[in-house]
């Protein structure tokens, strides 16, 4: 029988959402198609979302209602097949308003709709404006929100900013200033969409909920950490962000570096949102480049080449429509970071991303300092050390490997896994994370979303390398590797030099 995982109905049952209208900007996007309505459907079936709710899509096309709920119809074919009636109740609850985020006059309509909605929907002007638009238009939108005063009340509006928040850290720090002119730091939710993964999540109740792991979460037990997140796509049709972007922008300085802040973090007094922040920006602030000096020595860069097979060649990244043929840009990042402080001098953290990789997997992986004397003999002629694996995805959960004993009459060592997953112990699938940030948001819970310190400590922290790219690229040039691979030679030899090995999930 299914084992029903009793946090989540314990959460379900006490974190109830207000009457809420959610204002997406970006409407007629591929986020909003993909994840965010998606997401809200799913909210909706598992009756998370209250009575008193509607959504407003918002872009510059002319589409009236209907044809909003039809296009969002669209994209949800299979569970509208399989939940006809849920989506018709649903879709009763979807508007839309076209809006030019730059022209204040369409404001000045989008808050009349709104006060219309209000009244048809009790939603108590209780408003979670999302920003699923370019970058560019980060700072127009929240100027334009706050101008119209739909910002002035900070118990009922907050507004959710899509990553890239800047691209680099005086960007980053002059986007904080003003969006800061427009809001209180507490309505604004910087969304990684990594920090909704209920894996994610789980590292921290591992450490803090469990007393075996936590007294040996430090540079005395653990000799090296590893962070990967891997894809076996290419870039699609985001050739053209991609290109202002490429890895280290799109993927390491939030994703990756929200995931080391996680591991590395110290226990906070309480479990608290500012608690936890708190103690994620110090570890931000505690982390440098291994090599500070000399920072492309602990950094390597690629990018991936012509692969696959006879049945199914894969074009390289300069092949790929969008791409110039002489592009620079990295798709496969590689680094060695330290984190200055008590639990971790000494430690190395490698993070690793790159596109059309071998395998598609997030993980984080603790290695354990060898046992100090080896009594046994082992099967590959020493014994393997100890690692903790924190599957982010896919096969979600976690394993642990050991040594025992092999059959027979010797007294041979060889190494075993302990494994936990997510879909076998609890007999469901975990929820994807826009539903959990989604639900978040719209409950003002700002724990798993970023704060300022911690943008401008991430963008800190990566700057020396911006910097060389952008000024002297041949200190860091971009090594080809062959699609579906583990990336180029010289991301090996980066750890070659401290007789480590990059794990192969």
């Amino acid at each position: 029988m299914p084992i029903t995982n009793p946090l989540r109905v314990g959460l379900r049952q006490e974190r109830v959402i207000s009457p809420q209208c959610l204002i997406i900007f970006g409407a007629s996007g591929d986020l909003t198609h993909r994840k965010l309505v998606p997401a809200l459907f799913e909210l909706f079936k598992q009756r998370r979302l209250p009575q008193e709710f509607a959504v407003i899509g918002c872009a510059r096309r002319r589409w009236s209602d209907e044809e909003f709920r039809h296009k969002m119809e669209h994209s949800l074919t299979k569970e509208i097949q399989e939940n006809p009636k849920e989506w018709k109740e649903f879709s009763s609850s979807l508007f839309y308003e076209p809006v030019n985020l730059e022209n204040s006059q369409d404001i000045l309509t989008l808050r009349e709709r709104l006060n219309e909605i209000d009244k048809l929907k009790a939603t108590h002007a209780n408003r979670t404006f999302y920003l699923s638009v370019s970058p560019k238009f980060y700072s127009s939108g929240c100027k334009a929100l706050a101008s119209a005063g739909l910002l002035n009340d900070p118990k009922r509006s907050r507004i959710v900013i899509e990553k890239p928040f800047g691209r680099d850290f005086s960007s980053a720090q002059s986007l904080n200033k003003l969006v800061q002119t427009c809001a209180l730091e507490s309505q604004i939710f910087r969304i990684d969409h990594y920090l909704g993964k209920e894996t994610v999540q789980n590292i921290l109740v591992m450490r803090f909920a469990n007393t075996i792991f936590e007294p040996i979460w430090n540079r005395n037990f653990i000799s090296n950490v590893q962070i990967t997140s891997g894809e076996t796509v290419g870039v699609e049709d985001r050739a053209a962000y991609y290109e202002t972007s490429g890895a280290l922008r799109d993927m390491v300085q939030n994703h990756l570096t929200q995931m080391l802040a996680i591991t590395a973090m110290e226990p906070p007094g309480h479990f608290d949102p500012e608690a936890i922040r708190n103690e994620k920006a110090k570890v931000l602030q505690a982390a440098h480049l291994a090599d500070e000096l000399e920072p492309w020595k602990c950094c390597v860069r690629g990018q991936y080449s012509k692969g696959g097979s006879k049945s199914n060649p894969l074009m390289g990244y300069r092949e790929e429509p969008g791409v110039s043929p002489n592009s620079t840009t990295e798709t496969y990042v590689a680094m060695k970071l330290f984190i200055n402080n008590w639990r971790w001098q000494g430690v190395p953290f490698y993070i690793r991303t790159g596109k059309r990789l071998a395998k598609r997997t997030s993980e984080v992986v603790l290695t354990f300092r060898e046992a100090p004397v080896h009594l046994f003999d082992a099967a590959g002629g020493s014994p393997t050390s100890n690692q903790l694996i924190l599957r982010i995805q896919p096969n979600e959960g976690a394993e642990f490997k050991f040594e025992v004993k092999s059959p027979g009459s010797g007294m041979r060592s060889r190494p075993v896994e302990m494994e936990f997953s997510y879909d076998e112990s609890f007999g469901e699938p975990s929820d994807e994370g826009y539903v959990r940030l989604l639900a978040d948001a719209m409950l003002g819970d700002p724990t798993l979303f970023t704060r300022s310190d911690e943008v401008e400590a991430a963008w800190r922290l990566y700057t020396p390398l911006l910097e060389i790219i952008e000024d002297s690229p041949w200190q860091l040039p971009t090594y080809q590797y062959e699609a579906r691979t583990w990336g180029p030679s010289e991301a090996d030899a980066l750890l070659a030099k401290d007789h480590l090995l990059w794990r192969r999930p």
